[in-house]
């Protein structure tokens, strides 16, 4: 686990949905919205400094919304979470 609390499996997650909100041309503020949080959610999550991150409710949603599959947003094979 990194020193802000997130696993890599959280930050693998985070990363890959804010890839294919910035390849959508979605801003985060428009983002949240569509998913019915708080405009400063993603903000939140996509911040290093914060330990907040996606659920699995979120992550189906977010497919829908970015018109792809949940499986999108994990890796192919298990992440070693030792570092």
């Amino acid at each position: 686990m990194s020193n802000n609390g997130i696993t890599p499996i959280e930050q693998y997650v985070i990363d890959a949905v804010r890839e294919k909100r910035i390849e959508k041309g979605l801003s985060q503020r428009e983002l949240a919205y569509l998913l019915d949080l708080s405009p400063s959610f993603i903000g939140d999550i996509e911040s290093p400094k914060s330990i907040a991150k996606y659920n699995l409710n979120h992550i189906n949603k977010l497919a829908e919304i970015l018109e792809c599959s949940p499986r999108d947003f994990l890796p192919e094979k298990f992440i070693n979470a030792k570092v």
